[in-house]
């Protein structure tokens, strides 16, 4: 017998009739006039190949045959209810895990704002938010690890794109303490006599590409170069060294009783972008999501530095 030809309006009538015990009052439950349900019921007994009810003038009874169909009428239409739910889900990008990473900071002090407002509209999503090193950011989505990333302009490659959000500059983040709290703009050869602390590879890409063709007595190099944003504010908290990160971290910056000076020209612009792969289309739940952040990153970086 083929599948198809059994349909989910005469399951649903066949339930209705079991439940209600009579066609008038099965009729009305499905809104259908009895001659209908009468009809429908006709063509599932066709169609399974034997009788399903008794019939009296006043009671219809399951047969036997009926009552062995029953069950997987009864589980065909669960599963079938939960793919109508499910479906509804999707289109209303109200369910679906979505993975997204970010650098440490970004991911402490953005992330978690933005997946709570972002559940107020969708109570259902799932967001899982990971740290994720700037290098590795391109690979990470490349790859499959996370779907979106939010983090500072990198190389991109054939496998990502890119949307540019908002732009950060490099800044001085010095103690209240420190020798060049004083200055309102540092200048580089000021800086240059500074003991810096630097955070990973970052530092590479930033501040010594900004500088590479710049005479040799204006160029900086770090003292320290440490795993860790945070490793770098404290020891810049502790008046150990300065260190230099984007204008975006000030939040946790602050907390950590730091100030921030801009640099002298040439200014690094980092530009924050979300990626996410070509090859791969988002899920309808991670689409929402990356079309909220764009919004909502920008309004929060506006609000920042206000």
């Amino acid at each position: 017998m083929p599948l198809s030809r059994l349909n989910a309006r005469q399951l649903e009538t066949f339930l209705a009739i079991v439940d209600c015990g009579s066609i008038a009052r099965a009729a009305d439950r499905v809104c259908l006039t009895p001659s209908a349900v009468s009809q429908l019921l006709g063509e599932l007994e066709r169609e399974v190949g034997f009788r399903l009810f008794d019939r009296t003038t006043r009671r219809v009874t399951l047969t036997a045959a009926g009552a062995d169909f029953l069950p997987a009428a009864t589980a065909a239409m669960t599963q079938l209810h939960a793919a109508q739910r499910s479906a509804k889900n999707i289109r209303d990008r109200a369910s679906g895990v979505i993975r997204v990473g970010a650098p440490l900071v970004l991911c402490a002090a953005v992330l978690p704002d933005a997946i709570a407002a972002y559940r107020e509209l969708h109570p259902k999503v799932t967001i899982r938010p990971t740290d994720v090193d700037v290098e590795h950011l391109v690979s990470s989505v490349a790859d499959g690890e996370i779907d979106i990333a939010l983090g500072p302009n990198q190389p991109l490659g054939d496998r990502v794109s890119a949307t540019p959000l908002f732009e950060s500059p490099w800044v001085v983040w010095c103690s209240p303490r420190h020798a060049l709290a004083r200055y309102d703009v540092v200048p580089w050869e000021v800086l240059r006599e500074t003991a810096i602390v630097a955070t990973g590879r970052d530092h590479e890409y930033s501040v010594t590409r900004m500088l590479s063709d710049q005479p040799e007595d204006n160029r900086v190099f770090p003292v320290e170069i440490v795993e860790n944003v945070t490793t770098a504010f404290g020891m810049a908290r502790a008046g150990l060294s300065v260190t230099l990160a984007p204008d975006y971290v000030q939040d946790f910056a602050r907390s950590q009783d730091l100030i921030m000076r801009r640099t002298g020209k040439p200014e690094t612009i980092r530009q924050i972008c979300l990626y996410h792969a070509r090859e791969r289309a988002l899920s309808p739940a991670a689409a929402g999501f990356h079309t909220f952040l764009i919004r909502w990153v920008d309004d929060w970086y506006r609000a920042l530095t206000r």
